[in-house]
């Protein structure tokens, strides 16, 4: 079919001419059709030919197809990951993880989703992740998921650097009495933990503008909206337009990695979250504003 004789046929596989005219006659001997026709010392492919070409052709692609994939798992487990993050981790520590996993597996089709982690905790509950990573314990405690913590540092606040508390060594409850809170509109360890350290102080912020994400937190703050307390992780994305002031009393912030109990582990997530675990251990500094 690709060469159209039989002899350049036999050079090509490395054979002879009579052995190519036997195998040629017991094809259609057994298939009972008549495959070529002989032309001027050429062989005319039949239709019958072309359509048997095309059916061979089909399952060679699905045996080369099948190579593939084992050969991808031996080198990549199944060959493809798939990790829901939060928005603040996905914009802060893991593109740095990502790239260097990438380093040590080219070959790898990677899904990242940044979502809530409500939506991590629904995600990996339902099989749509291998791997959850989120600074938000709420959602996934339980049974289903086995959670590992791979850091904890300290919150932080934020604020425009023109704000009177810019040159402040420390931000404390009792400085947000006369101002704007900067905080998230859902349950969150976070948010949550600071909200119970005013009610503690007994310190009524003066407004409160609530919000879905602490990258906009951050952003409002550098515009001067208000203060806000944040991980220290999303605030280094943010730091050269933001002040970036400890709290006190420190307010820990983890960092959780979650998957299924029911569904073991493919060897590239247990790969990639190793390699979160390197980041965090050995790769990184603290972020600012944070200690360990």
């Amino acid at each position: 079919m690709l060469t159209g004789t039989t002899i350049a046929a036999a050079n090509m596989l490395n054979t002879t001419q009579p052995s190519i005219s036997r195998s040629l006659a017991q094809i259609q001997a057994a298939a009972k059709l008549k495959l070529f026709e002989l032309d001027r010392g050429r062989l005319r492919p039949t239709p019958e030919a072309m359509m048997l070409f095309e059916a061979v052709q089909r399952n060679f692609l699905g045996l080369e197809t099948i190579e593939d994939t084992v050969a991808l798992l031996r080198r990549s487990g199944i060959g493809r990951l798939r990790v829901a993050c939060t928005p603040a981790l996905g914009m802060s520590v893991m593109p740095s993880i990502m790239a260097k996993f990438k380093l040590r597996q080219p070959d790898v089709h990677i899904t990242l989703r940044t979502i809530s982690s409500y939506d991590v905790r629904e995600g990996l509950l339902n099989g749509l992740y291998d791997l959850g990573v989120t600074t938000n314990s709420l959602h996934l405690d339980g049974e289903p998921l086995q959670i590992k913590v791979v850091d904890q540092v300290a919150a932080v606040c934020v604020m425009s650097r023109s704000h009177p508390l810019a040159a402040n060594g420390h931000i404390t409850p009792r400085h947000f009495e006369k101002e704007t809170l900067l905080t998230l509109d859902r349950e969150d360890d976070l948010s949550d933990a600071w909200r119970r350290a005013l009610g503690q102080a007994k310190v009524t912020p003066s407004s409160v503008i609530e919000t879905t994400y602490s990258a906009t937190i951050c952003r409002l703050a550098e515009a001067g909206a208000g203060i806000g307390v944040v991980n220290p992780y999303v605030a280094s994305v943010f730091s050269a337009g933001l002040r970036v002031v400890p709290l006190k009393p420190a307010i820990a912030v983890k960092v959780f990695v979650a998957y299924s109990r029911h569904a073991p582990l493919s060897a590239l997530a247990t790969a990639f979250a190793t390699q979160i675990g390197d980041h965090f251990r050995h790769d990184k500094a603290s972020p600012k504003g944070g200690k360990r």
